[in-house]
This record gives structure tokens, C-alpha cells and sequence, in this order.
């Protein structure tokens, strides 16, 4: 097992959007609408940005006001993080676009 993946798997760790170039709540929405979000963990040596595919079905937006940048979000996406299938479940907070998350490896989900 990659050790980045088996570390980000154990327990919540910090992350934030990460967006460029306005970091904002609407910007977050922009990419949210497009299907496809980059999380960073910032925990890391340097930092892990991660690009993620939304599982629409999975993500919540119910608790967002996008327009004026309070609430939380919880995102659900799939992605593969050196050869591993991952999937990664962020919660953010709409004001600061920081929060918690932690990746699930999938071959243990779907096995």
C-alpha cells in the first residue's frame, strides 16, 4: 500500500479548495457545477492537491448559500492517487473554503 495513501486514509485531515485565480465561494461553485474540484490537503510535506470527478450523488450542497460564501459543503469524488483508486470526501466551510477530509480506498469499498 502507497504510504500517502494509506496516511490520508486514517483519520480526518485538513484540506482546502483549492482554486485558482480568485479563491472564492463562487469560484468553488463554478467548478462544482463543472463536475470536477481540486482539494488540497495541506498536511502533507508540501501539500497534496488533489482533482477530483464529483459523485454527484454523493455530494451535498444543501447546507451552501454560494452568494453569500457561508454554510458548509460536503464533497464526494473519485480519483486515482498513485496507481490506488481513491475516493475523497471533503467538508468545507463556504467562508474560509477550508475543512476536513479523508480519502477511502475503493477496492476495499467494492470488494
Amino acid at each position: 500500500m502507497n504510504e500517502l495513501v494509506q496516511r490520508l486514509s486514517n483519520g480526518e485531515h485538513p484540506v482546502e479548495a483549492s482554486l485558482r485565480p480568485d479563491r472564492t465561494a463562487q469560484a468553488l461553485k463554478e467548478c462544482i457545477d463543472r463536475g470536477y474540484v481540486h482539494i488540497k490537503f495541506t498536511n502533507t510535506q508540501g501539500g497534496t492537491e488533489l482533482g477530483m470527478k464529483l459523485d454527484l450523488n454523493l455530494t451535498n450542497l444543501s447546507q451552501a448559500d454560494f452568494e453569500q460564501s457561508s454554510g458548509t459543503i460536503h464533497l464526494v469524488g473519485n480519483l486515482i492517487l498513485n496507481s490506488v483508486p481513491v475516493q475523497c470526501i471533503a467538508t468545507l466551510n463556504l467562508q474560509t473554503l477550508t475543512g476536513q477530509g479523508h480519502l477511502n480506498i475503493t477496492e476495499l469499498i467494492t470488494a
